[in-house]
């Protein structure tokens, strides 16, 4: 009755009332298309919708395209492993697709100092590298999380001119080129420590800078990644050590994400390594193609890749027992020598999504 009351005064309203009446309906129905404009700020950022994985599943705002960095520079500019097969088959952006990501930028980087300090500044968003550079960054107040570990094996060596030293007792007082903040910084750290050899320098080089340096004799020795050692060793420098004498000096592979960018996916890491395990499975199922892959990224022959980079060396799970042991020997000692500023669990750091 009392409704009926006044949609009878509202129709014979006066002129005025109608105006206000007009006026208050038009302004509500402008702070609603405001206020729906912004939602998920997809516009704003950049960020594209992804469709719908699963019926009524909720659309996700990720941004388009995934920046990715790895170690190393070649023609296809790719990494290795899962990641790099995974890419070059188109197995990975195949699965980013179903969650909005048109596109994986990649961009290679000499070492790992270099690649975190993007990562840091945004320039990407992840990045597979060495476990010693991306520990130092995280205990630095990087604000990353570690995603998976992709290798555990990851060798140094310790290479000579052909009359250069014989042996590591021989390096004393001697200059060595290394690539500071690498694994292999502390797998030579590591190994003279063992040694009982503290007088000795270490020179910042990269490794083309190091082969010259060591070619005329401004340093006495370089640590060295497979492919370029086995090379070396073939033109007759001396080899006065690797990592695979001294397993707890092994470095491991990481795959670390921008605290940022899970911001804005969440869900990144179950997505990667699930998209990673499809392609490590396509990969074994296509060994010989995989290591002509490989050969044809390192400039070298199917039988170096498959001594250097065998495909039993590439872990399946994102972690393992004997994965999360060796990081943790590598995260002690980097603190114990100081390389590293911050003590930390490598639980807290790492996302468990299994």
């Amino acid at each position: 009755m009392i409704v009926r009351n006044r949609e009878k005064k509202t129709k014979h309203a006066g002129p005025a009332r109608l105006a206000l009446v007009a006026l208050l309906v038009a302004a509500t129905a402008w702070l609603q298309a405001c206020g729906g404009g912004n939602a998920g700020g997809a516009k704003e950022t950049g960020a594209s919708t992804a469709p719908d994985t699963e019926a009524g599943a909720p659309a996700s705002n990720v941004p388009s395209v995934l920046n990715y960095g790895y170690i190393g520079s070649n023609d296809k500019n790719l990494p290795g492993g899962a990641e790099g097969w995974g890419l070059y088959k188109g197995i990975i952006q195949e699965e980013l697709k179903k969650y909005g990501i048109e596109e994986v930028k990649l961009t290679g980087f000499p070492n790992g100092p270099d690649q975190t300090e993007s990562l840091i500044s945004g320039r990407l968003d992840f990045g597979g590298l060495g476990d010693t550079p991306a520990i130092i960054a995280y205990a630095s107040g990087a604000k990353t999380r570690l995603v998976n570990q992709t290798n555990i094996t990851n060798i140094g060596y310790l290479i000579s001119a052909a009359n250069g030293p014989k042996s590591v007792g021989e390096l004393k007082g001697k200059a060595i080129a290394i690539q500071k903040g690498s694994y292999m910084h502390r797998y030579v750290v590591g190994l003279l420590k063992q040694a009982g050899i503290t007088d000795y320098k270490l020179v910042h080089m990269l490794i083309p800078d190091a082969q010259a340096a060591l070619a005329r004799g401004d340093v006495d020795a370089m640590t060295n990644t497979g492919y370029t050692a086995q090379k070396l060793l073939a033109e007759g420098y001396t080899l006065i050590d690797d990592s695979t004498k001294h397993p707890d000096l092994h470095g491991t592979g990481v795959t670390v994400v921008s605290e940022s960018y899970l911001e804005k996916f969440p869900d990144f890491p179950k997505v990667w390594n699930e998209a990673r395990k499809k392609a490590l499975d396509d990969l074994k199922q296509h060994e010989e193609e995989y290591y002509r892959f490989i050969a044809d990224l390192n400039k070298t022959t199917v039988e170096l890749a498959k001594k250097v980079s065998p495909i039993s060396e590439i872990t399946v799970e994102p972690f393992s027992d004997e994965g999360l042991s060796r990081i943790t020997g590598t995260k002690d000692f980097l603190i114990g020598e100081g390389l590293a500023k911050k003590d930390f669990e490598i639980g807290d750091w790492a996302i468990r999504t299994e």
